[in-house]
């Protein structure tokens, strides 16, 4: 059964990883790009009840899923507006 609280914070996780991605891809900054590639590593993590299907297994328990690639585009982001971004005057 799913809890209400997994499914809430897995889609509020989402929520933020694609508005920090469009933030960055419309205004770069470093602070964003910053903000996206910490809420990318916290999306593998709590991206349980949105995962959908294994991509590449690791062992049983462990693989790659669709939603972790979500964490690689938000990560690409994230490094061109670091590159784009003016530098702190």
């Amino acid at each position: 059964m799913v809890r209400v609280g997994d499914l809430f914070y897995s889609v509020l996780t989402m929520n933020l990883l694609i508005v920090l991605a469009a933030w960055c891809l419309a205004k770069p900054d470093r602070r964003a790009a910053f903000a996206l590639t910490a809420v990318a590593v916290v999306w593998v993590f709590a991206s349980g009840k949105l995962e959908g299907d294994i991509l590449w297994s690791f062992s049983r328990d462990h693989g790659v899923t669709m939603s972790d690639l979500l964490s690689v585009a938000a990560v690409a982001i994230a490094a061109s507006a670091w590159r784009r971004a003016r530098p702190a005057q």
